[in-house]
Formats: C-alpha cells, structure tokens, sequence
C-alpha cells in the first residue's frame, strides 16, 4: 500500500527511527484508512505518498520535538480518523491513549485498526464540553493534542480543563501563528504558553506545533457549552 522506504527515510529525517512492525503497523493503517473510506468520509488525502506525509509524518513530528515521558496518559480531543493519536502509538505504543470524538462511526473504525495492529487504545464517544466536566476526565491527562482547523482560543476551551496540573496541550496548527489569538484564553483556563516549534514537512507545508503548560486549575466555569464557545470565545 505505502512505501515503507519512503516512509523510514522520512521519519529518519526528523529523528525518529521506525522498526519493521511499526513500518507494517503504518502499512496496514493506511490500507484500513483507505477501505473504510469507500464507506465513510474519514479523509480527502488517500494518495499513498501524501498518506505518509500528510497524515503519518505530520501527526508523529510531535515526538521529535517534544520530550514524551515513558507511559504518559494522552486525549487527542475530536481525533477523527485518529490523527495524530494512531500514528503517535504506533511509534509510541508505551502511550495510554483516549480517542475522543463526538462522531461514533469514527470510534468504531479505529476500534478496527486497533484490534487489527495488535494496540491498545481507549475510544471514547461524546462532546468535550461535557466530559471536560465529568471527574474521570477532568484534569486527568499528561497531554492533550488536538489537530484540528479550529481556532486556538476555542480549542483551548474544549481541551485544557481535561489537562492535569503540569500536563500540556499540544495544538498542532498550520503556518499561522494564533498565538496572539488564544492568549487570553489560554491564561484564562490556567495554561501558558510554553514553546511554538515552527517546522515544514518535507513537502514544504508549515506547522507550528504550540506547547501549553497548565499551570493552575480550570475554573469550574470552564468549559461552556459549546454555542457558547464558538460564539462567545475566550
């Protein structure tokens, strides 16, 4: 399906070493993705070279620029086909993953290609705003990461209250710098912004990959409903 050289050479590009079982985990991902496609709307990027850089590349360059402790608990928040939390797992599979998604169908393709990789993972089905309020999920996560086209201060609402203290967000955004943007109401929820890595994939498309500590508890306040996150934002 992938060219497994293809895909080795350019994770040895930003640092990451893939062995044979994560080379044949990304395989039949993409062989998967490309199945379930035909029967739902999970991507418009199914040429197999853009698979890699696109998807896999892309959602993976977050371990070579940020230092992962062994084990960490990780939400990907709204992780549609699972970008970048299967990819991420596939290179990482010590990771405790949630799959977060308010859209079930999605949850129950990457239930398939967990069981089909041989992975562990947790899909959960529901809306961030009411589980960033429920005490299982609240302040539960080393990390959050969203890869989405949202804006940050929204973003930010929806992930940081499921963030503990000394965790992180990692919104991974395109080449605009929304920092400026989610400033207020990322101080709001009680994060900072810590680091903005800026890189290009190899087929030149920019990225900032924006790191947010948390820094003091979410105020109960947070997060509202949704209406009122992306008309009213922080």
């Amino acid at each position: 399906m992938i060219n497994k050289v293809f895909l080795k050479s350019e994770a040895d590009r930003i640092g990451i070493c893939l062995d044979d079982q994560a080379l044949n985990r990304f395989d039949l991902f993409a062989k998967l993705l490309i199945e379930w496609n035909n029967k739902m709307n999970l991507t418009a990027i199914t040429e197999p070279d853009d698979i890699v850089l696109k998807h896999f590349i892309d959602s993976i360059t977050p371990l070579s620029c940020f230092d992962i402790e062994e084990n960490a608990k990780i939400i990907d928040v709204g992780c549609g086909a699972g970008f970048p939390s299967l990819p991420l797992l596939i290179v990482r599979p010590d990771l405790d993953v949630t799959f977060f998604d308010a859209l079930e169908k999605r949850l129950k393709f990457i239930t398939v290609v967990l069981d089909e990789l041989g992975l562990d993972g947790t899909p959960v089905h529901g809306r961030a705003e009411d589980f960033g309020n429920k005490p299982e999920y609240r302040e539960q996560y080393d990390y959050a990461f969203t890869r989405a086209v949202a804006p940050l201060n929204v973003l930010a609402e929806y992930c940081l209250p499921f963030v503990k203290m000394g965790g992180r967000y990692i919104s991974m955004k395109g080449a605009d710098d929304e920092t400026r943007l989610g400033a207020n109401a990322i101080k709001e929820l009680g994060g900072e912004i810590e680091q903005v890595v800026s890189l290009k994939l190899p087929n030149g498309d920019s990225r900032n990959l924006i790191s947010i500590r948390k820094i003091s508890q979410t105020s109960s306040e947070y997060p509202r409903k949704s209406k009122k996150i992306t008309s009213r934002p922080l």
